[in-house]
């Protein structure tokens, strides 16, 4: 059986799009809005917002066909497959092109971004299209973040304090607590229609069973933003802590079932899935400022006249050549790695495996390949007269967030060698 790498022809035309936006209102602020942190990139919000609202409106019309009993999927009739979807790959490839343009740029994108890959994760059909639809709606940008590091809370989630108590009085969740590191925290809780999926503890006695995800809405009394994060890199975006003092939300604002255990509660592991769905992308991003390097070193290469000489026996290779031949290797391994993740997705097969393999690669490649960009261009490539350096600082984070290199190793490790957290921690 062949393996088609064609990209479909209105995925390209997508793509090309992208590639406009990224040379036009990434590329030339990219330094300005790395020397300003927080400063919004308010000429890239204004040009992607509506091309992000038709997204988000596929992704409604997906929930109505659900609360009507139909099909995702569309039939050719006649007995003929059932259409692919091209979705996520879709997704796939903008993202690594606007984090070629800029990564921190790129993570304004006004959308549901994690919050809403939570509620699409989690989230009855008629959540997904009542939250999702102030992503497409209006003619305001709207914001969407994920709320669960705390202080005392990183990579092991069972920590969770932050708790949500159900008050059945009035019929509401009273969340108490503090979570920090929140990608574009500030943008969801500023903006009107913005919103935060936040994870909180019903039972701290359960452990992980007792944790659930809660959808708090912009402008709920006791939701405050606390620290706002000088950063290493991304600088772009916004990083925030955020505190919740008595914040009293609707009941139907849970994702999933409040009972800790409950057969068929998604529960922990639904909030979890976010992921399986999220890492993949965060590959992609890696991706893309991992190209934007290498392409940059063969650029600067070139102009000194040094060439690349493809297919010569290793041991005829000069160490330079050698190193920019192992960047470009790295780079594809990671690609290859997220596209079978993201076509896994987009065909509804289970990815935690792939999602986290690919995840583990890009990060670590992006990190290699963009210290090594600057360590092949010498004294220009750690200057700021040059990108390369900046590069550098924005790929580091794909290392970290949404579950650090270590943490997604050991999830590999786990699910190859069928063991459970207890036998390999």
């Amino acid at each position: 059986m062949a393996i088609d790498f064609e990209i479909p022809e209105h995925l390209l035309q997508q793509a090309q799009m992208a590639k406009f936006l990224a040379e036009s209102t990434m590329r030339p602020f990219s330094r300005e809005l790395d020397e300003n942190e927080h400063q919004r990139p308010t000429a890239f919000i204004e040009q992607m917002w509506p091309f992000m609202k038709e997204l988000s409106k596929q992704a409604i019309k997906q929930a109505q066909k659900q609360l009507s009993g139909e099909s995702s999927e569309t039939s050719n009739g006649g007995g003929k497959p059932k259409r692919e979807r091209h979705d996520n790959l879709g997704l796939m490839l903008m993202v690594e092109i606007l984090s070629w343009g800029d990564a921190g740029i790129y993570l304004c994108v006004p959308w549901g971004g994690l919050g809403g890959a939570a509620i699409q994760a989690v989230g009855t059909p008629e959540q997904k299209i009542r939250f999702l639809s102030r992503f497409a709606e209006g003619d305001e940008p709207a914001w969407g973040a994920m709320a669960i590091t705390e202080p005392g809370a990183g990579s092991d989630n069972s920590s969770i304090a932050t708790t949500a108590v159900f008050d059945e009085e009035t019929n509401e969740w009273v969340l108490n607590g503090e979570k920090i590191f929140i990608t574009n925290g500030k943008l969801a809780l500023e903006e009107s229609n913005g919103l935060v999926v936040v994870w909180a503890t019903v039972d701290k006695n359960a452990g992980r069973a007792g944790i659930k995800s809660f959808i708090v809405e912009a402008g709920t009394p006791g939701v405050s933003i606390g620290k706002v994060e000088k950063k290493h890199g991304i600088r772009a975006s916004d990083t925030v802590s955020i505190v919740f003092n008595n914040a009293r939300i609707p009941a139907d604002n849970i994702l999933g079932s409040p009972e800790v255990q409950k057969p068929g509660n998604k529960g922990f592991k639904g909030a979890m899935a976010t992921f399986d769905a999220s890492r993949p992308f965060v590959a992609a991003s890696a991706i893309g400022i991992g190209r934007a390097a290498l392409e940059f070193v063969k650029e600067k290469l070139t102009e000194e006249g040094i060439e690349i000489p493809y297919g010569a026996p290793r041991h005829k290779l000069t160490a330079l050549q050698r190193d920019v031949l192992e960047m470009e290797r790295q780079l594809k391994a990671a690609y290859l790695l997220t596209l079978r993740s993201i076509v896994m997705l987009d065909q509804g097969t289970p990815n935690p495996l792939e999602a986290s393999m690919a995840k583990v690669k890009a990060g670590r490649a992006v990190t290699w390949i963009t210290q090594k960009a600057v360590e092949i261009l010498g004294p220009m490539g750690y200057t700021r007269e040059w990108l390369v350096e900046k590069w550098m600082r924005d790929g580091k984070i794909n290392d970290i967030y949404e579950g650090t290199g270590q943490i997604n190793t050991l999830i590999v490790a786990r699910r190859i060698l069928g063991y459970t957290r207890r036998e390999l921690a």
